[in-house]
Formats: structure tokens, C-alpha cells, sequence
């Protein structure tokens, strides 16, 4: 029997609702990605309801685009503002891509729609990706480079980037391209020696300043600033002054562990002092040294999905971000993979996979 919701009727379509849990975009990308994996049809309703301006914004649409593109699926309804499509996927066809968003959203999140997928493929694929690299709202491409690919490595996805220009809010204009080698599975992760660990080594730790079309010493007054909040004296740091289409600043500070370096960015923005940057920055880092955790909150998200197609691994962090709840409930709707999350201290949390697997509704 068919299924009527809101005026559709639906025989073979899983409904995932996008005003669940934080309801945003992660909704819509992890179950685009496993849809493609698991050739399951979805529905897709109240797209980013829990957003200011919901919907399909520019970067979402990308996404959707990318992801019919790496398997010729079969759409309907995707256009700027949509609050509900349909995603029928097709079979995985690796090859060279082109997404341009055109603004200054996030072309990580494009790529994570897409990189699984592509991964999983036959053969190598390169994808050209044009927009934003550094806006503030989603993870950078330094966020991309120094976290998120490592750990892939160690779970069998070899990428090559090479970075063209970088893109801050609001004006776009980064260019880069990535190169993904196909592998036959994603290899299990166990990673819970703690980020303190590293943290009280000098030569684990780092401060960095991008800077474009900004003067010098914001950056330095943010070294300094994180420098004089962490006792990081000794620590190494550079400002490094960068190309793009317009002024931007992303401030980083990082730990070095034996898997990853855990990166703690804030972006900055018009009238947000460099001070100020630097104190946020530092306030993360102080509360992941703290946990004793060996992944921080933005990594914590974006490992899920990776672990439930390896079909099993586990890591220690903070305590997990609604962000971070709403990606499991949704992988556990499409896929039926079951993740636990435990409290160990009053600021220590461990998340695994659970052996037990429902069966996919």
C-alpha cells in the first residue's frame, strides 16, 4: 500500500524529515551519500527547517547536483528554495567533476557528499570544487587537510589536493581540486589516546594566522593574544598572508597527535576583534585538553559516517553536539547502523559502533 504524505504518494521512497534534530544541512548530505551507497530511494521534506532561510541555499543545491552527478540519479523538485525532492540514485560512475557554487559556501561539505561515494568507486576521480574554503559556518579546507583526510588515510581513502586559491566569506572565489584513489573498503578506527596527551609537547602544538587583504597585525595580535591565554610561549605560530577575492582571516590553533592534528578555528569577521578571535580559539582548545579526548567536537561529526561504512570503530571526545546526535539518528535511519554514546567522566564522552545492526526501514 502507498503512503500519503503532504499530497505525495509513496511506495518505495524513505521520508527523512530535515527539521529533526538540529535541522540543517547534515540531514540532507548524509542521507544523500547513503542513499547513493545503498541505492535507496528517499524523500526528502522540511529541507533546513531549522534554519533562519530554509531550504535548498546555493551549497545545498550543489550537494544535491554533485551527488546526482556521481550516479546519474533520477531528481525531482531541486531548485534554489526547495523544501522538499526526491533523490532516485543510480549506479556509481567514478570520472573528473566540476562544482561551482557560486558563492561563498562551503565546497567541504560538497566534497563530503560526494568523497565516500567516489572512494567506493572502480576507478580514480578528480573533482574541481569553486566557492568558499574559510566562511565561518561549516569545516575549512585547512579543517579538511589536516584532520579529516589523515584519518581517512588510515581507514584506506587516499586523496591528493591541490589548492588553487582560497575563498573567505562573503566573497567566495576559492578554487580547488581533489583527487580520490578507489579502495574496496573503509578500514575500522580505534583512536582514544588523549589530545593532552600531545598537547603538553611543545613541538605537538602550532598557531597559525591566514590573512587576505588584512593588515599583519591582526594576526599577530591573535598569535599573541593565544599564546598569552594557553602558555603556548614556545609554541610555533606564523601569519601568513594569502590571496582570494577578498579579505578574510581564519586563526588556528592545533595539536598534533599520532593519527591527526586536531585544528580549533575561528573565522574572522567585520567587528569581531582579533583579540576576541584568539579567546574563542583558545576556549576550545582549553576544553578538548581538558576531556582528555582524542577527537574534538567538529571531527567527532564529521568520523560518523566513515565508521558506519567501515561497519565498526570507536573514539573519545567532548561532550557530542546536537550536530553530532541529529548525524547519528539519521545514519541509523538509512543505513540501520547503531551508534553508542556514553558519558565516561563529567567531560569525557566515547562513541562507538554498535555490533547490532537494525534492519534499514
Amino acid at each position: 500500500m502507498c503512503k500519503r504524505v503532504d499530497g505525495y504518494m509513496n511506495s518505495d521512497y524513505l521520508i527523512i524529515d530535515g527539521a529533526q534534530g538540529e535541522g540543517g544541512g547534515q540531514v540532507l548530505r548524509t542521507a544523500l551519500t547513503l542513499s547513493i551507497l545503498t541505492q535507496r530511494k528517499i524523500e526528502f521534506i522540511n529541507i533546513r527547517a531549522g534554519r533562519k532561510k530554509p531550504g535548498l541555499l546555493r551549497q545545498h543545491l550543489t550537494s544535491v547536483l554533485a551527488a546526482q552527478a556521481v550516479c546519474k540519479a533520477e531528481v525531482d523538485g531541486v531548485e534554489l528554495g526547495s523544501s522538499r525532492i526526491r533523490f532516485s540514485p543510480g549506479e556509481i560512475k567514478a570520472g573528473n567533476f566540476e562544482f561551482a557554487i557560486g558563492t561563498a559556501g562551503s565546497t567541504a561539505l560538497v566534497c563530503q557528499t560526494i568523497l565516500p561515494v567516489l572512494a567506493l568507486a572502480a576507478e580514480r576521480s578528480t573533482v574541481l570544487f569553486e566557492g568558499g574554503t574559510h566562511n565561518g559556518m561549516s569545516p575549512s579546507l585547512s579543517f579538511l587537510q589536516q584532520s579529516f583526510f589523515p584519518i581517512l588515510a588510515l581507514m584506506g581513502v587516499r586523496c591528493k589536493v591541490d589548492v588553487y586559491s582560497l575563498g573567505f566569506y562573503p566573497a567566495g572565489g576559492g578554487k580547488w581540486q581533489i583527487t580520490i584513489e578507489p579502495t574496496a573498503a573503509f578500514n575500522p578506527i580505534q583512536i582514544v589516546d588523549s589530545g593532552s596527551h600531545f598537547a603538553n609537547k611543545i613541538e605537538s602544538c602550532a598557531i597559525h594566522a591566514l590573512l587576505s587583504a588584512l593588515p599583519k597585525r591582526i594576526g599577530d595580535t591573535e598569535v599573541a593574544t593565544a599564546k598569552k591565554l594557553l602558555d603556548w610561549q614556545q609554541v610555533s605560530s606564523s601569519v601568513q598572508q594569502v590571496s582570494s577575492q577578498g579579505p578574510g582571516n581564519s586563526f588556528q590553533l592545533s595539536i598534533a597527535s599520532s593519527t591527526h592534528r586536531s585544528v580549533f578555528e575561528v573565522i574572522g569577521e567585520r567587528g569581531l576583534a582579533a583579540k576576541e578571535v584568539a579567546r574563542r580559539a583558545a576556549a576550545r582548545v582549553s576544553t578538548f585538553i581538558e576531556a582528555h579526548a582524542a577527537i574534538e567536537e567538529q571531527l567527532a561529526d564529521q568520523l560518523l559516517l566513515p565508521i558506519a561504512l567501515a561497519g565498526s570503530g570507536s573514539f573519545t571526545t567532548t561532550k557530542p553536539s546536537l550536530h553530532t546526535i541529529t548525524n547519528i539518528d539519521v545514519i541509523k535511519q538509512v543505513l540501520g547502523k547503531v551508534f553508542v554514546v556514553e558519558q565516561l567522566t563529567e567531560v569525557l564522552w566515547r562513541i562507538s559502533l554498535h555490533n547490532d545492526e537494525l534492519k534499514p526501514r
